[in-house]
């Protein structure tokens, strides 16, 4: 396979920073200033902290994830990120419908078309 062809377009590695410093600013969010994130949560119930710095974890590795991959440029691993992402946000969604959060339902199926796309997108030009 030739270079030209194993490289990524420039718009997909700009998209794909973007989610990355999305992804490690949510984290921050949730471990500094979580009320900013969380307005509906009584952040004094028991527990509530435990879950959030599970979640902030959960953000910060996919950030570092996307990170990792645009920094070595590698097809393989931006592929499992954004499959990562289709599954996190497919999850968003049912959990959306179950909890009748219409605009989670909403954001979860536009998250879930972009990560579909990019992963075409970035496997089409592998190919």
């Amino acid at each position: 396979m030739t270079e030209a062809k194993k490289s990524l377009p420039k718009w997909i590695l700009i998209v794909s920073a973007f989610f990355a410093l999305l992804e490690l600013t949510v984290s921050l969010a949730l471990c500094f200033s979580p009320q900013s994130v969380l307005e509906t949560v009584d952040l004094n119930a028991k527990g509530v902290d435990y879950v959030i710095h599970m979640w902030a974890v959960r953000q910060f590795a996919l950030g570092f994830i996307f990170a990792f991959a645009l920094f070595k440029k590698s097809i393989p691993m931006l592929t499992l990120a954004y499959i990562f992402f289709l599954v996190m946000f497919a999850g968003d969604f049912f959990i959306g419908i179950s909890q009748k959060e219409n605009a989670l339902i909403i954001s979860a199926l536009v998250m879930c078309l972009i990560s579909v796309a990019l992963i075409v997108a970035i496997n089409k030009r592998n190919n």
